[in-house]
């Protein structure tokens, strides 16, 4: 099953993320990915989103990750309700 999820590419304390389509077993670390969709730097608070290629790998069935859901609802690529990340007990 693929997934679209953040792989960090930044220096120690410098953060930044890529966006990729990946298979879902593979390790974030392994940097084997299908496609880069996007990238966001928390930092500078930039982000670079390939909407068409986004939505294009959401109707082959492509799972997202809760923190790209939101992330994607917050600059409109999908509409939705956004998932709380610190779920409460």
């Amino acid at each position: 099953m693929l997934t679209i999820r953040f792989i960090r590419a930044g220096k120690k304390h410098q953060p930044s993320f890529k966006i990729v389509a990946v298979e879902k077993s593979r390790s974030a670390s392994s940097g084997k990915f299908l496609e880069e969709l996007g990238s966001y730097n928390p930092l500078q608070k930039k982000t670079n989103l390939k909407k068409d290629r986004i939505l294009h790998w959401i109707s082959k069935g492509a799972g997202i990750s809760d923190t790209a859901r939101n992330l994607f609802i917050k600059f409109g690529v999908i509409k939705g309700k956004k998932i709380a990340k610190n779920k409460p007990s």
